[in-house]
């Protein structure tokens, strides 16, 4: 078992793409990030040179692979599936390299081996912060109809676009019944959200002339396109907005030709019926780890 780190996106997808191929929708966020950076840097979007992409090979065999590039908090690490082996030799090595890296994403069992053994190098304790799930949708089911109609968000909704980023995040914790501020707050630069507005990955349902709800998508990657973040302001809730969003913008996604997929919060169950209901089935669970 060996490992290689890439710092270049373009080259990492060229010795990964096929094992992420293999299986798009389980590498929907790693396949996502680096497809956006390698558009970023083609567009002259400097990168953060801390980030880190690696593949672990089993005789010269892809095994599996990671990423650290999240650009808040902690800078979370994220793991797809890959042997234990592989997954305790890429902590010593995030050890060796000398990171403080204080939290990891990703597949069972690959993020908590990774978890248990950088924290027996640290001298730190792994703690589950979220178990999430990640979803695939079939066929569309329609929500019950709500009033108005949903639109792509323009430059003028940038303000509300970066607030109602930032507050699902937030809102997030504190629904699934967890502290807030506990874990990292995810932020989103104008630059980014003028991106997504700019190539329509960002939609929010109308009602009456006020902007009720968003509902985002990223860019397809290897056919598979990821919908989120999902957010409904505290005061617009339970009118089925929500609903009517998602099932909105997962039908333009299969228009466009690519598979739709979501992640839950395993400990939201407004969130995760809302979605069955729509049509999206369960893949795989995942789970948030930080070491304190």
């Amino acid at each position: 078992m060996d490992l290689e780190f890439f710092a270049d996106p373009a080259t990492f997808l060229d010795a990964a793409g096929d094992h992420l191929a293999a299986n798009p929708v389980l590498a929907t966020v790693v396949a996502t990030v680096a497809s956006r950076a390698v558009a970023e840097i083609a567009d002259g979007v400097a990168q953060d040179p801390r980030h880190w992409y690696v593949v672990a090979r089993d005789g010269g065999r892809v095994a599996g692979v990671g990423m650290r590039t999240a650009p808040h908090g902690d800078r979370p690490a994220y793991l797809l599936p890959m042997p234990d082996e592989a997954a305790r030799l890429l902590a010593r090595a995030v050890h060796d390299r000398g990171e403080d890296l204080a939290a990891v994403n990703g597949a069972l069992p690959a993020t908590q081996v990774f978890a248990d053994e950088l924290g027996r190098l640290s001298g730190r304790t792994p703690e589950v912060w979220e178990h999430t799930r990640l979803h695939e949708l079939g066929d569309v089911v329609d929500p019950p109809p709500v009033p108005g109609t949903l639109r792509a968000a323009t430059r003028d909704d940038l303000a509300v676009c970066r607030a109602w980023f930032t507050a699902f995040h937030v809102d997030a914790d504190e629904q699934a019944g967890r502290a807030p501020g506990r874990a990292p707050i995810e932020t989103f630069g104008d630059d980014d959200l003028l991106r997504r507005i700019d190539t329509g990955r960002i939609w929010l349902w109308e009602d009456g002339g006020e902007v009720v709800h968003l509902t985002g998508a990223n860019a397809p990657a290897f056919g598979v396109a990821r919908v989120g973040p999902v957010y409904t302001p505290r005061e617009r809730r339970g009118r089925g907005y929500a609903s009517a969003g998602v099932a909105g913008v997962s039908r333009i996604v299969l228009a466009r030709g690519a598979r739709a997929c979501l992640f839950t919060d395993q400990a939201n169950p407004t969130s995760n019926k809302i979605y069955a209901a729509l049509g999206y089935r369960p893949v795989v669970d995942m789970v948030h780890v930080v070491l304190r």
